[in-house]
């Protein structure tokens, strides 16, 4: 930090210290002022002459009234004012009372509006001015007159000036303090989106694979004795869903790297071009799954695919969680118009049955993910039982999303 800076900010940290050096300032120029006097014998002479009593009275008044200026600049005009109109009617020669009432009116202008401006510093520039031509032993039209009116309008415009420049670095400051928070709250706000799409990711990969892996580890134990073979497939199965949590899990943690780390993955993300093979997953984990497609080849955002697919694996892992061993799982793709409907539908009889899909429970996070990727995508969501048993899950996605769209044109 300079000196004029350390300076600066103990001036502004005592404001009224500043203010009393000015009033000082002002009184050493107006005292020094009125020991010359410009109205010689021989004309336009300068020669030292002593100051009335009542000028040196009105000087110190109007000076010491500057001290004051901030707490009330108004009263303080007004003062200064007075004393300037005063000096106007009774100096000759006249002393430079006129100097604290241009400071005084320059405050004014500085910590107020336009329009008071103009209507304070129009009053002070007439009553000084008209008072001098007027009620003063000088002429009308002397210079000392003209010179009165010349530095009130100087005074009420370089107040206004520094007021409207003030005003323009407040509003530039503003406007940049709300820019950076503006900024804050949107990266605040895409950390906890992400946060939210990586734990979605995280649900949906960890409860289907471990649904399936405890399913098949069950079937292992209870036939372990007297069906080898059986336990052996069924533990094959699980070394299969477990390879593939590893995968995913590395897959969606590795979304965390940071770009162009050489670790990061490059496998895509899931879609509904692996549809028959989430289903087959489900197959081998004793839970019937029939696949029904009419999306005619329709090729879909990476976000509305993964969207599509990750509802599906959800779905079928409550159906075989919740719905009962003997339950039945039908899944159809649909292309209608703009959209692709995704419809699961279970004839589930679980026992625990309160709103979830499979009859899962209805406070878990696997509807809210579902609900939250809709959302994302501004596609809708439809959950609920089905008459006479069972459970629907039915999911509407635009087949185009707003980025995909702006991208094709």
């Amino acid at each position: 930090m300079s000196t004029l800076t350390r300076a600066r900010c103990r001036l502004r940290a005592h404001p009224f210290a500043l203010d009393a050096a000015l009033a000082a300032g002002v009184l050493v120029c107006m005292l020094a002022g009125s020991f010359v006097d410009p109205h010689g014998p021989d004309g336009i002479t300068w020669e030292l002459r002593a100051p009335d009593p009542l000028s040196l009275v009105l000087m110190t008044l109007g000076a010491a009234a500057l001290a004051f200026r901030r707490r009330a600049p108004r009263r303080v005009l007004a003062l200064a004012g007075g004393a300037s109109v005063v000096e106007s009617v009774t100096g000759d020669p006249r002393a430079p009372v006129a100097m604290c009432a241009v400071v005084a009116l320059y405050t004014v202008a500085s910590t107020t509006d336009r329009p008071t401006t103009w209507r304070i510093g129009l009053l002070t520039t007439t009553v000084l001015t008209g008072t001098a031509m007027i009620a003063g032993p000088l002429p009308w039209y002397a210079q000392e007159n003209l010179a009165i009116f010349a530095w009130t309008g100087i005074g009420a415009t370089a107040g206004d000036a520094v007021r409207s420049r003030r005003a323009f670095v407040r509003a530039i400051r503003e406007r940049a303090e709300r820019a950076e928070r503006t900024r804050e709250e949107e990266a605040r706000r895409r950390v906890a989106e992400e946060r939210l799409r990586i734990a979605r990711d995280l649900h949906d990969v960890v409860a289907h694979h471990i649904a399936l892996i405890n399913v098949q580890a069950g079937v292992a134990a209870h036939v372990m004795d007297r069906r080898p073979d059986q336990a052996k497939e069924a533990l094959a199965h699980v070394r299969e869903a477990s390879r593939s949590a590893l995968g995913e899990l590395r897959a969606t943690v590795g979304l965390l790297r940071q770009s162009g780390d050489p670790e990061a993955p490059t496998e895509p993300a899931p879609g509904l071009d692996r549809l028959d093979e989430l289903a087959g997953t489900f197959r081998s984990a004793g839970l019937r799954v029939e696949v029904a497609r009419a999306d005619q080849g329709t090729v879909l955002p990476a976000a509305v695919d993964l969207a599509a697919y990750r509802i599906v694996q959800e779905a079928l892992t409550n159906v075989r969680k919740h719905a009962g061993d003997a339950a039945k799982a039908e899944v159809s793709v649909v292309r209608v118009g703009p959209h692709i409907e995704i419809t699961v539908l279970d004839d589930g009889t679980g026992d625990d049955q309160d709103g979830a899909p499979g009859g899962g429970p209805g406070g878990g996070h696997g509807l809210l993910g579902m609900r939250e990727r809709v959302a994302a995508l501004r596609g809708t969501l439809t959950t609920g039982p089905r008459y006479g048993g069972g459970f629907r899950v039915h999911a509407i996605l635009p087949v185009e999303t707003r980025t995909s769209a702006q991208d094709g044109l």
